[in-house]
């Protein structure tokens, strides 16, 4: 979008919309999920569903017991329970079951729009098939769009920790099935795993056409965000929280309108800021930036889309014009067409116009 053609906040909307009603706008207003784990929302009463179905035993003895363990102090500690909750995920209707609980919690918080990350070598290794995930995973975005309203895509994720062999293997497993996904991204543990691990295999997803993102910047320096965007060529960073601490980066992400897509509560859970009050998501807005509000792993990291936003203003401040700019970000991020951008900005201006 240019300059010209990008929608602006209308100052009428804060001028008429009192403080109070702020957590109920933040609810109602249509916004975008760019940032979301599909893995990262099983909730521990599924994963024991999914367990019995299957047959697979977990070391924890109830619901309750599990969510006792959703106690982490770093990235690495909650990775450790991420993957052993996978485990209960074998059959293409598993992945459907646990796509379509998030989709349904995302309607009731007016997402209209999700870019799903999914993890496919946490699966593969454990002898799921490739099409057993994506078959699965798939099905439920193309039903999201008729039952739910909402419409979904996949993005492919390689798992960084690994090696860009394993990444380039992965690759091919999963291109026969290359129209049920949008995009390829990067995650898992950060430090010490930087983007240019992985510039080879980008350089083969951008020439297939794929859309291009990657974790940088959560925990790893902002040397990290520079390589996502300069070696790997990504159209948006992943968290990117720690760009803030270079200037000349910050400079740079407002300028090319690189999106960000941050998770408050997911920082706030894996201690990359203090408390939910010291969150730079204010500043990166003062600086121009495309930042925009997600949940992450929300099954994890105690909250959905709506919990983000609601936790996030009522602890940082953030106001009205704040709440349209995430919005309209959430939908300038997406990999949707100009048009159906627009039709979702007329979408906000509407739920605004109401308040």
């Amino acid at each position: 979008m240019t300059d010209s053609s990008r929608p602006h906040f209308d100052p009428t909307f804060a001028q008429r919309i009192p403080a109070g009603r702020l957590p109920e706008l933040l609810r109602a207003m249509p916004k975008a999920e760019l940032h979301m784990h599909i893995e990262g929302s099983l909730e521990p009463e599924l994963i024991f569903a999914l367990a019995q179905r299957n047959g697979v035993s977990i070391p924890y003895a109830s619901v309750e017991d599990l969510r006792k363990a959703y106690a982490f102090t770093n990235l690495q500690s909650f990775l450790d329970i991420y993957y052993a909750g996978a485990s209960v995920l074998l059959k293409e209707q598993d992945f459907y079951d646990m796509a379509w609980a998030y989709l349904e919690r995302a309607a009731a918080d007016h997402v209209v729009h999700t870019e799903m990350f999914f993890d496919p070598q946490t699966h593969t290794a454990r002898g799921v098939s490739m099409e057993t995930v994506v078959t699965g995973l798939h099905r439920a975005c193309v039903d999201a769009l008729p039952k739910l309203g909402v419409s979904a895509s996949l993005i492919l994720c390689f798992l960084r920790h690994l090696s860009e062999e394993e990444a380039f293997e992965t690759l091919e497993q999963a291109l026969p099935y290359r129209d049920k996904f949008i995009g390829v991204g990067l995650d898992s543990s950060e430090v010490g795993h930087p983007p240019e691990k992985f510039a080879r295999v980008f350089a083969r997803c951008r020439e297939l056409g794929f859309h291009l993102v990657a974790h940088a910047g959560e925990e790893g320096p902002p040397a990290y965000v520079w390589s996502a965007l300069d070696v790997l060529k990504v159209e948006r960073v992943d968290h990117g929280v720690q760009s803030a601490k270079d200037p000349a980066l910050m400079k740079r992400l407002a300028q090319d309108r690189i999106p960000l897509t941050v998770c408050p509560l997911s920082n706030l859970k894996l201690c990359v800021f203090p408390d939910l009050a010291q969150h730079n998501l204010g500043a990166l807005l003062d600086a121009g930036l495309v930042a925009t509000v997600n949940s992450d792993d929300p099954a994890y990291f105690g909250g959905y889309m709506n919990q983000n936003f609601t936790q996030t203003f009522a602890a940082t401040g953030l106001g009205v014009q704040q709440a349209w700019q995430l919005a309209a970000n959430s939908f300038e991020g997406s990999f949707i067409d100009a048009a159906a951008k627009r039709a979702y900005v007329d979408r906000l201006n509407a739920v605004f116009a109401t308040f």
